[in-house]
């Protein structure tokens, strides 16, 4: 596997820093939360050698690029605008997105709202859903023992205290605990009888990170370069960046109020694993049976077998050709 180049591009009144190979149509890689354009490495030289200029920019708050420090400088209308400033920047007037995690709701987004830049768009792990009648934070779980992760994550410092203390440490708790293996690894517990944990939820009286460590041994999908790699990213830049997405959930919810009947019409593709978190959350299986009502050009729905959150790392043979066939059966 050869190595992406970096380079420093101008957009949207910021700096971002993007890894790319090849040369041809380009292919936008944004990633999701806690990574960096490293978690589409395996992509990157796919889609170069299949005739593909693959882009991956370190997003808004991550890696190299820019971390401005207000909360409100990460809405979806900021963060849709980089991709723009980005094609501009490469002097290209479409692109196919691809996304994972947040990456994908940027990505559903930037392909709803700018169909005329964003002519098609591939999402892993997180589906399109339609603007809610409620704010979002209202309807997130919470018990008197236990709350929701984003809902964790609201308060500033809070969550950066417990995950800038050993960023290593972090980011291998959680690789692990939602991916295939992690996910196996609970359901075996509880099969068993011991402790049903559920990652989504954060107990009051402790942290995100207490009680779920993952083990010594790697998954297969993950070595401990790639282990440096992130921690080394986080260390350096730490989490305020990353964690402000989720502090503009809400503020998005308003901010796409205008919007709220507008359907993504470009041609589209979603993966995901069926062992993935996001998956799990009660009622999903219907709404990706009715995606289609929302996104009328949907070409697909892919399941992959044992696969967890990490869908693009755990899963690169699968998904490389998943992203392929599917730009190489666009028009033009």
């Amino acid at each position: 596997m050869s190595e992406p180049t970096q380079r420093m591009i101008e957009s949207n009144g910021i700096s971002l820093n993007i890894a790319e190979q090849g040369e041809g149509p380009p292919v936008l890689l944004c990633h999701g939360f806690p990574e960096s354009w490293y978690s589409w490495r395996h992509q990157i030289d796919a889609l170069a050698a299949a005739g593909f200029h693959a882009v991956a920019p370190d997003m808004r708050g991550y890696g190299k690029s820019d971390r401005p420090e207000p909360i409100d400088q990460y809405t979806i209308f900021h963060l849709v605008g980089d991709l723009v400033g980005l094609l501009d920047a490469l002097k290209a007037p479409t692109a196919v997105v691809v996304g994972h995690d947040w990456g994908a709701g940027v990505a559903w987004q930037a392909a709803r709202l700018r169909p005329d830049r964003f002519r098609a768009v591939a999402c892993l792990s997180v589906p399109f859903r339609p603007r809610s009648e409620a704010r979002p934070t209202s309807v997130m779980p919470r018990t008197a023992d236990a709350q929701f992760y984003q809902l964790y994550f609201q308060e500033p410092g809070v969550a950066e205290a417990e995950l800038e203390r050993d960023p290593r440490a972090t980011v291998h708790t959680m690789l692990y605990g939602v991916s295939g293996e992690g996910i196996a690894a609970i359901s075996a517990a509880a099969a068993s009888g011991g402790a049903a944990r559920n990652p989504g939820m954060v107990p009051r009286d402790g942290g995100m990170l207490r009680g779920s460590g993952a083990p010594a041994t790697l998954p297969a999908w993950l070595n401990e370069t790639d282990l440096e790699f992130y921690a080394g990213e986080f260390k350096r830049n730490g989490f305020r960046g990353p964690l402000s997405y989720y502090r503009n959930i809400d503020r998005n919810w308003e901010l796409l109020a205008p919007f709220a009947d507008v359907k993504v019409t470009v041609p589209a593709l979603f993966v995901a694993g069926d062992r993935d978190m996001v998956v799990a959350v009660p009622g999903m299986d219907q709404h990706l049976a009715n995606l289609k009502q929302f996104v009328p050009a949907l070409r697909d729905v892919k399941m992959l077998p044992g696969c967890g959150h990490w869908t693009q790392q755990e899963r690169p043979t699968e998904v490389n050709a998943a992203i392929i066939d599917f730009v190489r059966s666009l028009p033009g």
